[in-house]
């Protein structure tokens, strides 16, 4: 199930203005540029930014995401009509033959378990054409990043068109492993309501991932820095080898 930031209507009509600079998806971007992609399926695509991006390009973009309330912001967006908008999971797609799949942003590790890693590995696996290529990203776990998500470092009043004020902030509240668990305050002054949406992230070392792809038949074309957070996170390139025909 979804977390509130994406799955609960008010929260996800706000979830854009509250994060407006998208520099992260500039590597992605990129990537689809290197590869040449003309059809891309974008997993975990939320409010579909990175996927209007891809289709202004005149990419065709499937984007796919278990969250009805982003899918429903996405789909009111100028030139929504040009992306097919799926809600639901990767594991569970109709037959596809894309070029490139992409999860942005947190997308990867908020997959926490790894029987769903694994699922989601294996859909694109299958959704990619032989010579395709799964682009992604996580965040290195030695930066510890988690130790800056506390109320002082996030807390911001966002004046928001048609919504009005918002404050908002985050804080930890667990790490257990490789899990991290933080939630997200949302006080709307139009009527007092606040929100919250607690979220859990997997912070997963460089080896395990590249373990986990190798698993799956894919085969490590490279791991790129993120441009957005050089020195903290990897952008993982990987292909499914021209010659495979079914995954493993």
């Amino acid at each position: 199930m979804a977390d509130p930031i994406f799955s609960n209507p008010r929260l996800a009509a706000i979830y854009d203005p509250l994060d407006p600079d998208r520099s992260d998806l500039d590597a992605y971007l990129q990537v689809a540029a290197d590869c040449g992609a003309r059809r891309v399926l974008d997993i975990g695509c939320g409010t579909g930014v990175f996927a209007l991006l891809l289709a202004e390009r005149g990419i065709e973009v499937i984007g796919v995401d278990p969250a009805a309330a982003s899918i429903d912001v996405a789909r009111a967006k100028p030139g929504s009509e040009r992306v097919r908008w799926i809600c639901g999971d990767v594991t569970a797609l109709p037959p596809l033959q894309v070029d490139l799949a992409t999860m942005t942003a947190n997308v990867a590790q908020a997959v926490v378990a790894p029987e769903a890693w694994r699922a989601v590995l294996k859909g694109a696996y299958r959704a990619l054409r032989p010579g395709g290529h799964l682009v992604f990203e996580t965040r290195d776990p030695s930066k510890r990043a988690w130790e800056t998500w506390n109320r002082e470092a996030t807390h911001r009043v966002t004046r928001i068109p048609g919504v009005g004020t918002v404050e908002s902030w985050g804080e930890l509240l667990e790490v257990a492993g490789p899990l991290v668990t933080f939630r997200g305050t949302y006080v709307f002054a139009a009527d007092g309501q606040v929100l919250t949406s607690d979220s859990t992230l997997r912070f997963r070392e460089r080896q395990e991932v590249e373990a986990d792809l190798a698993a799956e038949g894919y085969a490590l074309r490279e791991v790129r820095d993120a441009p957005d957070r050089p020195g903290k996170e990897w952008v993982f390139v990987a292909r499914r080898p021209a010659d495979a025909v079914d995954g493993p």
